[in-house]
């Protein structure tokens, strides 16, 4: 029997890599601690399971560094795009699921794989030597004891910062007197109409109202271990960008920008928008609202918000701590250790930020251990594509001095020739990318 290749964890990249291994007829084993051993974050033991946003980001193949990566990932057939699509919800121009069909479809897709063989419960260390080829995706919340063995092996502090969860409230709590449904300059998305979203506008003094409340709330407080733990700035506590200013978050998660209040006819001052979480529609999430508040004081300044007066919230938000390795220095261009390059790493542990950037990272992990499983030499994708530029970045592109995590952008790709500035330049961006991805998968065939 062929030798399986161990897959330490059951997220994105994960279930990613696992899927790409045992579609080319690779058995795998998948280790996942859950539910033996849970997490602070989870709330489940599916696999795949999203405990922030259910938001994938915008699906813009276009003009959207994430939409081109949304591209290549449905066109290298990805498992959890593919499931992402079947289960998408509206949300104007991005691509956001039902967070519970979506994590049920990739278990199921995963468990009843005849080549995948799912083992639950913690790999509490180095894997064994015996292990030959091991793909270390065990995420942002990497049990202590893994932590611990990485460390060791590497010889380097592992890095950290705070990620957060945006509280969900019942639709039928809503104020729709008040709010109204609409999408930033009346967009479709994938799955929605232009109208998605459910938008409660602030005017100016009742804005500052709600900036001093937010500031003033008493937060949970850090443990002694936390406390010199850097926030990532892509999702920073909505506390946080209150205190650094009145206008930082109308510029941020709360700008007023491409939408109309109905029942005034102008633009409001601020806006909190939120997106459905779940196919029902029964659960909308407030956008950008990740947040260290206590409990009980999310419940009492979230109800200032216009329309959110009668607010029950089915989930209040949350703040973790997430681990990361220095991949610059660590990985080589192919995701190994190179301290010990029977290990390779994926997803969010390796410093990429986001569920996109997660899953493209675990597909190629997947691919490389692959095509050394098959004694070919691993193909990286052209760094002018999405793929490329993520993992360039990460594996030697990124300073290995002060590395954080990095969500995929157009900065990270190479400049295209032509002088070309703002849609022009993202579009011909995209457009390369599309091309050469095309070029890159003719040659392998």
């Amino acid at each position: 029997m062929t030798e399986p290749v161990h897959i330490i964890g059951g997220g994105l990249a994960g279930c990613e890599a696992a899927w790409q291994l045992a579609q080319a007829g690779i058995p795998v084993t998948l280790h996942e601690m859950r539910p033996v051993r849970q997490t602070e974050a989870h709330a489940t033991d599916r696999l795949a399971e999203l405990v922030c946003s259910n938001s994938l980001r915008s699906d813009d193949a276009e003009f959207n560094a994430v939409g081109v990566l949304h591209a290549e990932l449905r066109r290298l057939g990805s498992l959890i795009l593919a499931m992402a699509d079947r289960h998408a919800v509206p949300a104007g121009g991005a691509l956001a699921v039902d967070r519970d069909a979506f994590a049920e479809a990739v278990t199921s897709a995963i468990t009843g794989h005849p080549l995948v063989t799912v083992e639950r419960g913690e790999v509490a260390g180095l894997p064994p030597p015996e292990w030959r080829d091991v793909v270390i995706a065990s995420g942002p919340l990497t049990s202590p004891a893994l932590a611990q063995a990485i460390q060791d092996v590497t010889g380097t502090e592992s890095l950290a910062f705070f990620d957060a969860i945006a509280p969900i409230v019942h639709t039928e709590s809503i104020d729709l007197s008040k709010a109204w449904f609409q999408s930033r300059y009346d967009k479709p998305g994938p799955s929605g109409d232009g109208r998605d979203y459910i938008n409660c506008a602030f005017d100016r003094e009742p804005y500052l109202a709600f900036l001093e409340a937010l500031q003033a709330a008493p937060k949970i407080s850090f443990r002694e271990w936390e406390k010199n733990t850097p926030y990532f700035e892509g999702c920073l506590p909505i506390e946080e960008m209150a205190a650094r200013g009145a206008d930082t978050l109308r510029y941020g998660p709360m700008k007023p920008v491409g939408l109309t209040d109905p029942h005034t006819g102008r633009r409001p001052y601020a806006v909190v928008q939120l997106r459905q979480d779940n196919a029902l529609a029964t659960l909308y999430n407030l956008v950008g609202f990740q947040t260290k508040l206590q409990h009980a004081e999310q419940v009492r300044v979230f109800r200032m918000i216009p329309g959110l007066e009668q607010a029950e919230f089915a989930r209040l938000g949350g703040l973790h701590r997430n681990t990361f390795i220095n991949s610059p220095r660590l990985l080589d261009a192919t995701l190994r250790l190179k301290a010990e390059p029977r290990l390779r790493f994926a997803g969010q542990i390796t410093g990429c930020e986001g569920y996109v950037e997660s899953t493209a990272v675990g597909l190629w992990a997947g691919r490389f251990a692959l095509a050394e499983r098959r004694g070919e030499a691993p193909r990286l994708p052209p760094l002018t594509t999405a793929s490329g530029a993520l993992l360039g970045h990460i594996t030697g592109g990124a300073e290995a001095d002060g590395f954080q995590p990095m969500n995929i952008n157009f900065g990270l790709f190479p400049p295209v020739p032509e002088a070309l500035r703002g849609r022009a330049r993202k579009q011909a961006l995209a457009q390369r990318a599309r091309a050469d991805l095309e070029t890159f998968l003719g040659e392998a065939c």
